[in-house]
């Protein structure tokens, strides 16, 4: 069976940890920031965890299984 191909623009946007977990940025913090509050920006800028639901298809997406 062939090597799995990484999708470019999974690679971008999710990083590993070292539990194995995967990390990702929050949307919406791009663009339109006047008529949001500081707290809700504030609260964007970190990063949060992938969502075990959505493991499985963001793992094939960087082909680690």
């Amino acid at each position: 069976m062939p090597k799995l191909k990484t999708k470019s623009g999974a690679k971008k946007r999710f990083k590993l940890t070292g539990t194995g977990k995967i990390k990702r940025k929050h949307a919406y913090k791009s663009h339109i920031l006047t008529k949001k509050s500081k707290k809700r920006k504030l609260q964007l800028t970190h990063t949060a965890l992938v969502h075990k639901t959505d493991m499985k298809s963001v793992k094939m997406q960087l082909a680690l299984g």
